[in-house]
């Protein structure tokens, strides 16, 4: 297996080289932290064998969010935090994307547009949710942020994981909906559309002269919901790409692989050894940004609540599948 930190301690000196003026600060940090992660540089822990006593020292991990090793723990708890909140009922998996003419912009404003992106999804489904005849309440989401693509490139897009089922206050009553889909991704798409564009004047950015009239919301039936939080969960803290998915890295070029989103197939990409490292650090986030967020009854401030509904509706508690450990490469 070919090590991320490898191909950084390769290309690093002409990537900065080129592009030492454009880098942020937080890029900077992640290629300095998964450069050094469990090397011979890193700080060490001492590590005892119970039995023998026999004393290691092993160098710590970065610990970054962009690092493929690390924070697999922070993945398994939040899968494990989101699945204990799972209510009975269908699940819909409501994907939001940014058109490719605003891309530009939202690279150029992570800060203020990733934010955007997020609650402009939220307000949309929640505003649907209200005046949805089967459910007149305040719906539940967990929301994940995403910056690529299966193949890398920079494509910002939100996923909503969302029940069929909503909470009327007032009346204080329960509200469910049996439908093959949640809402209607078309109307769905014309209101997230009016919401970002109203939110990205409100911030004072310009946009584009040109702009699509028809954007994209992909919803979809994800049945208990648990498979859906899982794999989004995944990958959450770990990077945009697996090390595994790394095949080659000679003659200045890297090639990896990943799947076709369309054909479900598996294609290979070559790209040389910076415009990898650029496409890596092209989704490093803005610093202190939550990417995972959870709103409306499923916030984590509604935890009694979702405890009182389970506890009602005779839910059974899920065991979620544990994440497995990266074995890094000797």
């Amino acid at each position: 297996m070919i090590r991320l930190a490898d191909i950084i301690q390769t290309f690093e000196a002409e990537f900065l080289q080129q592009y030492t003026g454009q880098l942020l600060a937080v890029q900077r940090n992640a290629l300095s932290a998964i450069r050094n992660c469990r090397s011979a540089i890193s700080p060490k822990m001492q590590a005892e064998c119970s039995d023998c006593a026999h004393q290691i020292r092993v160098p710590h991990s970065c610990g970054h969010r962009s690092c493929p090793h690390c924070q697999a723990h922070e993945s398994q708890r939040w899968i494990e935090r989101q699945v204990e909140k799972l209510v009975p009922g269908d699940y819909f998996l409501i994907t939001f994307t940014l058109p490719a003419e605003l891309r530009p912009l939202a690279l150029n404003n992570q800060q203020a547009i990733y934010p955007l992106i997020l609650q402009c999804a939220w307000d949309t489904i929640h505003s649907f949710s209200q005046n949805d005849k089967a459910l007149q309440g305040t719906p539940g989401a967990v929301a994940v942020l995403h910056t690529h693509s299966r193949a890398l490139d920079y494509h910002p897009h939100t996923h909503l994981v969302v029940p069929a089922a909503a909470i009327d206050s007032k009346r204080r009553l329960w509200r469910t909906k049996k439908a093959k889909y949640l809402f209607d991704h078309k109307a769905l798409a014309k209101v997230f559309r009016a919401k970002m564009l109203d939110g990205i004047r409100q911030a004072g950015l310009g946009l584009p002269r040109r702009y699509p009239e028809k954007w994209v919301v992909d919803c979809k039936n994800v049945g208990t919901g648990e498979k859906a939080l899982v794999y989004l969960g995944r990958y959450l803290y770990r990077g945009v790409i697996p090390e595994k998915n790394i095949l080659r890295c000679e003659n200045d070029q890297v090639t990896y692989r990943y799947q076709n989103s369309k054909t479900k197939k598996i294609e290979r990409r070559t790209v040389s050894g910076v415009a990898f490292l650029r496409m890596i650090l092209q989704h490093v986030l803005p610093k202190g940004f939550r990417r995972a967020r959870n709103f409306g009854f499923l916030h984590p401030n509604s935890k009694r609540q979702i405890k009182l509904l389970q506890l009602l509706l005779n839910r059974k508690r899920v065991t979620p599948p544990s994440i497995p450990a990266l074995t890094p490469a000797v």
